[in-house]
């Protein structure tokens, strides 16, 4: 139970943490040449190598032949690529309509309550999570200082300590699903209206824990800031940890990593793993799938121009 109040906290707010701070490095998109060239290299083709790569993983590792590649119904956490895809193309939109957080807040609450949205480009998070991309778009860099100040700090951990204290207490009762948002309240068999409300009450509480981290985040350069420039390596490989270890089941051979200290072992191995899937080597090992130049496939734009 308390390992499922663990998970609820960092699920509350790590994607809309990692989404905002997403729109917020996408305030300057506009549809330019140059910005166009560097989204389809950043985000259209590692979503192409890493959804081809994980369907290729599942069907050899996991022995599912009939696995398919598909690219229009992305595998486990490919999402979010072609996700920030969509969401930062339509960057100018949200830049020209007057009021663009409550017209993003009202489309994922619409999403919530619609089944038949369906699975394709995994629409039911690009739509549930947009608002969060779109606060990012109209955060400035004073207002993030803001957060950085000590009375923010200092409250932050009363604000963790009772959401600790409410997420053991909802451990047994709330769906994860809802933390997901993946799929619309029809679907995981609650009313309809309250996706509505739920989106609401998860906006809110996913926005205070993300202030509350935030205020912890250093402003000098530490030992882990060089890690910063290689997250995208260590979100796109962690995949291949997760899935190896399901698909050879490891914790249905091992029962013993599911008590108390298994799981202080897997956490000790996973955070070890993640941080060398940051470094700097690896990130220089996959440029070519994360950062590819690609010059070749790109016109040339005069200066005038």
């Amino acid at each position: 139970r308390a390992t499922r109040a663990l998970y609820m906290i960092v699920y509350m707010f790590h994607m809309p943490a990692f989404i905002l701070i997403s729109g917020y490095f996408s305030r300057s998109f506009d549809m330019t040449a140059p910005k166009v060239k560097r989204l389809l290299t950043s985000v259209v083709v590692p979503y192409l190598v890493f959804e081809t790569a994980y369907s290729l993983f599942k069907r050899y590792a996991d022995d599912s032949p009939d696995m398919a590649i598909s690219l229009v119904d992305p595998f486990f956490l490919t999402w979010f690529l072609i996700a920030l895809f969509i969401w930062r193309v339509t960057t100018p939109i949200w830049h020209a309509i007057r009021h663009p957080l409550p017209v993003a807040l009202a489309i994922a609450m619409l999403a919530s309550v619609s089944p038949d949205i369906g699975d394709d480009l995994d629409l039911q998070r690009v739509l549930q999570f947009l608002p969060f991309f779109v606060l990012g778009l109209l955060v400035k860099p004073e207002q993030f200082q803001l957060v950085r100040r000590r009375e923010v700090r200092l409250l932050s951990l009363p604000l963790f300590a009772g959401a600790l204290l409410f997420a053991y207490w909802a451990a047994p009762r709330m769906q994860l699903g809802w933390f997901y948002r993946a799929n619309s309240a029809q679907e995981m068999g609650a009313p309809w209206w309250s996706g509505a409300v739920m989106t609401l009450a998860m906006f809110g509480c996913a926005l205070v824990l993300t202030v509350g981290f935030l205020a912890w985040v250093p402003g000098r350069e530490r030992w882990f800031t060089v890690l910063g420039a290689g997250t995208i390596c260590g979100y796109l490989l962690h995949g291949f940890l997760i899935k190896g270890a399901e698909y050879a089941g490891l914790f249905d051979h091992y029962t013993w990593l599911s008590d108390p200290v298994g799981l202080v072992v897997v956490s000790l191995v996973a955070a070890v793993a993640v941080t060398l899937m940051c470094a700097p080597l690896v990130g220089r090992a996959l440029k070519w799938a994360t950062e590819p130049e690609m010059n070749w496939a790109f016109r040339k734009v005069s200066a005038r121009r």
